[in-house]
């Protein structure tokens, strides 16, 4: 053939394959062409390409006849002969000729190309499947955020979990008391509870692999991500064995960043539904604690009675909605009365429930027996059997003669009644025993005093005279006293207000520690 000719053709070639090139669709033809004039130009029987995915030099294409592996171990046919490419190998067998430094030039362009098309289409896969991924884990966020029973919550994340991995097997834990507890599995058992620090968790956390776990039992492939609100862990989902077409397998990176960043809006479903179940106890425990202080309230007189020769107050105010303080006025079957003061140990709900059981016991004993010793001793037994062990009242009792203007009292525990003369003298009524449901077999003694015309009785709780000032000192008795000295002839309102102020100014602020009561007796100066 003549040069020109030859000429010629090879400038068509060149023209083809440059054609060929600027084709992103025609790929495997250039390169097809590409190993075509390879063979030709070197005089190799045949010819194959290798191309590197996934680490592995595997075989993309081939030309011409013999063999070619399909992908290159360290061992290979010493009759094949090899040129080095960027990112890939060519193969030839019976080459007689090298190739020119034009065509290995072009090779290396057209593998480079490959190479940079699959790079991009990557990228362009792993971009589009991120935009699915997003729109999955906000659709998933969407339905779990709208769940605020934990159970049902609980049971959506693990589902959810599991779906979106494509998991055989999945484990929910939340925090308990220093471990994490199971609440939900798919799939298979899991253990019951994980130690804060196990060795195992560490790992999976840290996406190492594990040869041996008894977390998920039988399970080959595990991840682990935890669930963290504001840098706090307060739980772990955990997934197992990822389904494919040709059984289960680990779990890629991606995996695990899908699965964490489903955990960050599992943890603010969590949060969302321990912030509802919080939200909802707190109003029951308001709906229960106004249903207890109405009941409380209940029990205290309405309307202050009469008797004669005698005027009366009373007052209470609980430290909290509902307090263990007890005043009460009864009307005796002899005609006189019962003036009654009480102090539950502790405060809120469980001593108003003690309250009303003293306030029914009392009132039914009365029934049958006059008040005295035996009186007492009736209703400590009947609330040291009813009662917790750790619960008591302390209470004083009077009973004013109307008669006589004679007062007998009944001290079991509770701060001494102090009995101010006109004078302003005072007198401490202390006789009695111990608090009532103390012990089942507790004794009692009375006393008795009489009340001359502008006498004051007050009977009061602990509250008053141990409120706290911002120094840590006690109101006192001897506070109490000098404000019942200087206000005795006052009004019976006056003097409550008196105290109730006196209290207040010495706290400073200070909030109220206990409950307060006060119940104020006065003989009128003419009876």
């Amino acid at each position: 053939m003549a040069a020109s000719s030859v000429a010629s053709a090879e400038r068509e070639e060149w023209s083809d394959l440059a054609r060929l090139a600027a084709d992103p669709k025609k790929e495997a033809e250039f390169l097809s062409a590409l190993m075509s004039s390879y063979r030709r130009s070197t005089g190799a029987s045949g010819a194959a390409l290798y191309s590197e995915e996934n680490g592995v030099m595997t075989r993309v294409l081939d030309v011409g006849t013999g063999s070619f592996p399909a992908t290159l171990g360290d061992e290979v046919d010493d009759e094949i002969e090899f040129l080095e490419l960027p990112g890939g190998r060519l193969a030839a067998r019976d080459a007689e000729r090298p190739a020119s430094a034009q065509l290995r030039a072009l090779l290396s362009t057209g593998v480079a190309i490959r190479q940079l098309r699959r790079q991009l289409k990557r990228q362009d896969f792993e971009a589009n499947l991120r935009g699915v991924e997003i729109e999955a884990l906000y659709d998933v966020g969407l339905a779990i955020t709208s769940m605020l029973d934990l159970d049902e919550l609980s049971e959506g994340i693990l589902l959810r979990a599991v779906s979106l991995l494509d998991a055989r097997r999945g484990a929910l834990y939340l925090m308990g008391d220093e471990r994490f507890d199971l609440v939900r599995t798919i799939g298979g058992d899991a253990a019951p509870a994980i130690e804060v620090g196990d060795e195992v968790v560490t790992a999976l956390l840290a996406r190492k692999e594990v040869s041996e776990q008894t977390i998920l039992p039988g399970a080959r492939f595990v991840a682990a991500v935890p669930i963290e609100v504001e840098g706090r862990r307060r739980g772990l989902v955990i997934v197992a064995d990822k389904e494919s077409r040709v059984g289960v397998g680990p779990f890629a990176a991606t995996d695990r960043r899908t699965l964490s960043l489903f955990a960050n809006q599992a943890a603010i479903a969590l949060e969302n539904a321990r912030l509802h179940r919080e939200a909802l106890e707190k109003q029951r425990l308001e709906r229960e604690m106004e249903l207890a202080a109405e009941i409380q309230q209940r029990l205290l007189p309405t309307v202050l009675p009469e008797v004669a020769g005698f005027e009366l107050l009373g007052w209470s105010r609980p430290a909290q909605e509902v307090g263990g303080d007890y005043y009460d006025l009864i009307a005796l079957r002899d005609g006189s009365w019962g003036l009654v003061v009480g102090d539950v140990s502790g405060k809120g709900v469980p001593a108003a429930l003690m309250v009303s059981t003293v306030h029914s016991a009392l009132r039914l004993l009365l029934d049958r027996l006059e008040v005295g010793p035996a009186l007492l001793e009736r209703l400590n037994r009947h609330i040291a059997e009813t009662s917790a062990p750790n619960k008591f009242i302390t209470f004083f009792m009077a009973e004013v003669d109307s008669d006589t203007r004679d007062v007998r009292f009944l001290n079991a525990g509770h701060n001494p009644a102090i009995l101010i003369d006109a004078a302003g003298e005072p007198t401490e009524l202390e006789t009695g025993g111990l608090p009532l449901g103390l012990l089942p077999d507790g004794s009692y003694n009375g006393g008795q005093v009489a009340m001359d015309p502008g006498d004051l009785l007050c009977i009061y709780s602990d509250g008053i005279t141990e409120a706290i000032s911002c120094d840590d000192e006690e109101f006192g008795t001897g506070r109490l006293l000098d404000v019942l000295r200087a206000t005795r002839e006052q009004p019976l309102a006056s003097i409550i207000s008196a105290i109730d102020r006196a209290t207040a100014d010495f706290a400073a602020g200070m909030p109220q520690a206990d409950d307060q009561t006060l119940l104020l007796l006065r003989r009128l100066p003419t009876s």
